[in-house]
């Protein structure tokens, strides 16, 4: 596998905190996960588009999750969080996504029913 240079470093720090963020409205915590010098980088194809992007892994430690950088400038990143949604009893949070552009990302959570 060769070499991929990750994104800027202060939009992968601005991605990290928009996640750690998406969590505290929550009222949950993930410490300082994700941390973007922990990421590791790939590129991919799209089969459609043939437009490269550059995605950031998470891998390894308790938490998976990963950021999508694409040529045009926009992010869609996910990480998981799965711990007891204390909002909804019986209920955890699966993972938070963010989304858009570095200057501006959005986010929500995922709720999921515990087994």
């Amino acid at each position: 596998m060769s070499y991929v240079l990750p994104p800027d470093p202060d939009v992968g720090a601005a991605v990290c905190a928009a996640l750690r963020s998406q969590v505290e409205k929550l009222g949950l915590s993930i410490g300082d996960e994700p941390n973007w010098l922990a990421a590791s980088f790939e590129e991919v194809v799209d089969p459609f588009s043939r437009e490269v992007s550059k995605v950031a892994f998470w891998r390894g430690g308790q938490r998976f999750g990963k950021a999508t950088f694409f040529p045009d400038g926009r992010i869609f990143a996910e990480y998981q969080v799965l711990q007891s949604y204390p909002a909804q009893p019986g209920h955890y949070v699966d993972y938070v996504q963010v989304w858009g552009r570095p200057e501006r990302l959005r986010g929500d959570a995922v709720i999921a029913e515990q087994p």
